[in-house]
């Protein structure tokens, strides 16, 4: 939709007629009429109405003033309603990277893929549907680091989850320290609700702070810890001497994932397969419903540009005919 920021100026479009009729209602004086070139043509007092301007150059500084009055009042294009996607949350997805995470115990389409794989397949379509939250990236292992910061940019999150790789963060696994990173990253935002996504395959077994004191520093701060832990409960294992039945999450410590999400107001969640992890996943987005103002604004571009920049185009070319007519006449009168 088009609209002019100050409507009012059009009405300068009529000032030159104003002028024009102010002079004509006055008192004037008949000047003498002198041929155009006279030297006495550009005395005070002599009319010049023997050199009146051509049509041509009358209609062209007409749209000349009239342009610039428009580019005064200020055209704008102002575009469709769009709603402001503001979240009261800041969400940070931690990811147990050690190299238990390599275990090929998640099946997709009859094929098995390991547990890292499922993770960045499943997460990948969550943190599309995050939009208006605040999300980060937390990656741990023996040490815990930030692989992308509190953002708005989904995609670049989703990004670097895929160009993450196992046993980048070490060979332990250290959930109390990935805890404690991300309170400390989620604990100076002003919003009021701060939530970690945890998710791991198995037990704390490195790190310089325990998972309790982690779990008790998230509830003084208010932050909200939900926990997931993956892996098959059974598997089947072939060696030299045959097939065996093992357990691949013999290591996972579900009680300690249970007590951390009980704490601090979370939930725990169990991920047998990846449609158990897709269901998750989807229980967090209702359990964490995105929240979104009901303001709206109109994205504004200005085009003012346009006819100033029509105007001076008008004017150069308007210098440049004046030029060619005076080159002409000149010729002209040397050639009479």
């Amino acid at each position: 939709m088009l609209s002019l920021a100050y409507p009012w100026v059009l009405i300068l479009v009529l000032a030159p007629l104003l002028v024009r009729l102010g002079k004509r209602g006055g008192q004037s004086v008949e000047a003498p009429v002198l041929p155009v070139g006279h030297w006495l043509s550009d005395l005070p007092g002599v009319s010049r109405s023997g050199n009146r301007l051509p049509w041509w150059q009358l209609v062209m500084l007409v749209l000349m003033w009239v342009l610039l009055i428009i580019a005064a009042a200020r055209p704008q294009h102002v575009g469709d309603p769009l709603q402001l996607p503001v979240s009261g949350r800041d969400l940070l997805l931690a990811v147990d990277i050690s190299p238990s995470m390599d275990e090929q115990d998640m099946i997709i389409q009859g094929r098995g893929i390991n547990r890292l794989q499922a993770v960045k397949r499943v997460v990948d379509d969550f943190i599309q549907r995050r939009e208006g939250d605040r999300l980060g990236l937390l990656l741990f292992g023996t040490e815990p680091y930030i692989q992308a910061p509190l953002t708005f940019d989904l995609a670049t999150v989703s990004t670097l989850l895929h160009e993450s790789g196992i046993g980048m963060a070490g060979r332990a696994t250290a959930i109390g320290d990935a805890i404690g990173l991300a309170v400390k990253r989620l604990r100076d935002r002003p919003q009021e609700q701060r939530v970690v996504i945890l998710l791991t395959d198995g037990a704390n077994t490195a790190g310089e702070i325990t998972p309790d004191k982690a779990t008790e520093i998230a509830k003084a701060t208010g932050v909200r810890i939900y926990t997931i832990g993956i892996g098959a409960e059974s598997m089947i294992q072939r060696g030299l001497l045959g097939s065996r039945q093992v357990n691949p999450s013999r290591d996972l410590d579900e009680q300690l994932l249970q007590q951390m999400a009980d704490q601090t107001g979370g939930k725990y969640f169990r991920a047998r397969s990846l449609p158990e992890l897709e269901l998750i996943y989807e229980n967090i987005d209702q359990l964490e419903p995105i929240e979104l103002e009901g303001k709206h604004y109109r994205p504004v571009t200005d085009l003012f540009v346009w006819p100033a920049a029509l105007s001076v185009l008008l004017w150069l070319l308007l210098q440049l005919l004046k030029l060619l007519n005076s080159t002409r006449h000149e010729k002209g009168n040397h050639h009479g």
